[in-house]
């Protein structure tokens, strides 16, 4: 016997039953992604702290191990104990704090400058196809050059001095988010822009309110890469560039072990750059690129 495949409607027209059970399936989708359906703390702590702690425990064991089979010298490989020691000697001493301090705000201070640079100069390269041409395989060569190379010339052209440390950073990271921001344009539907102009809106208002927050995305991306680059640029620049007046980053720590051949302060500095580093993914850029792809529905929240 054949079965109905329609359902009546209060105005007489009939709905195909499969249109029904389609749309029904996309309500449930729509109800299973509600932020009520989150998933709990100890699930959270199980995937996401556990895993990094489980490896940084085998990675303790497995130093402590070669450690005691002396493949090195204790002055090349000192013990976890004697740099955990040399940690917290760091710390309560007050040069971590000093130094973490002047590092990261180095970092900020040069990496909002390479922010409106890199944002200009993406916008100046998208708007111009002749600029792009011209420039754009240039700032991909600098993205790829690496920041190092700068500090002897940015030495002789401002000496020791914090305007060195800054050029070293902008030419790190400036490259990077002017590419980032090309890219996110890329990606932008060409109907977009043709919408804006069908709307009336002028080269500044298309780019202003429709491109920018299309290739945000993308942008984002940059700005990540370009903060990468930044702190790997100044950690460079603070190594080589180092002087009394200019203070003590976590580059000039860095230098201070290894002049003194105090391996434990080596491996100290080198874990505040790295928890500084892990520290600004976590807390800027992982929650501001969770926000942005919530806000475009590119994922469900949990």
């Amino acid at each position: 016997m054949a079965t109905d495949t329609t359902l009546d409607t209060p105005r007489g027209t009939t709905v195909p039953r499969s249109s029904r059970a389609v749309e029904a399936g996309l309500d449930a989708l729509d109800t299973a992604a509600v932020p009520g359906a989150r998933r709990s703390v100890g699930r959270v702590l199980v995937r996401s702290v556990m895993p990094p702690v489980v490896f940084l425990a085998a990675l303790v064991g497995v130093w402590q191990a070669v450690y005691l089979a002396k493949v090195k010298p204790t002055y090349a490989l000192p013990g976890p104990a004697t740099v955990w020691q040399t940690f917290l000697d760091t710390v309560q001493d007050g040069r971590a704090a000093e130094a973490v301090w002047t590092s990261v705000s180095r970092g900020a201070v040069g990496f909002a400058m390479s922010l409106v640079i890199g944002t200009l100069l993406g916008l100046a390269m998208w708007s111009s196809r002749w600029l792009r041409a011209a420039v754009g395989p240039i700032v991909s060569g600098l993205q790829s050059l690496p920041s190092v190379a700068w500090v002897p010339a940015a030495i002789i052209w401002f000496q020791l001095s914090d305007a060195a440390i800054y050029t070293v950073v902008l030419l790190g990271a400036v490259p990077s988010i002017a590419n980032g921001l090309l890219t996110g344009f890329r990606q932008v539907p060409p109907l977009f822009d043709r919408v804006g102009r069908v709307l009336g809106l002028s080269a500044p208002g298309r780019v202003r309110y429709v491109l920018l927050p299309a290739a945000l995305p993308g942008y984002l991306g940059g700005l990540r890469q370009g903060w990468a680059f930044a702190w790997r640029s100044l950690m460079a620049a603070e190594l080589i560039t180092y002087s009394p007046t200019l203070g003590q980053g976590l580059g000039q720590l860095l230098d201070i072990g290894r002049e003194l051949s105090q391996m434990s302060l080596v491996i100290t500095s080198i874990a505040l750059i790295l928890i500084v580093g892990v520290a600004i993914e976590l807390l800027v850029f992982a929650p501001l690129e969770r926000r942005v792809l919530q806000t475009r529905g590119l994922t469900t929240g949990r």
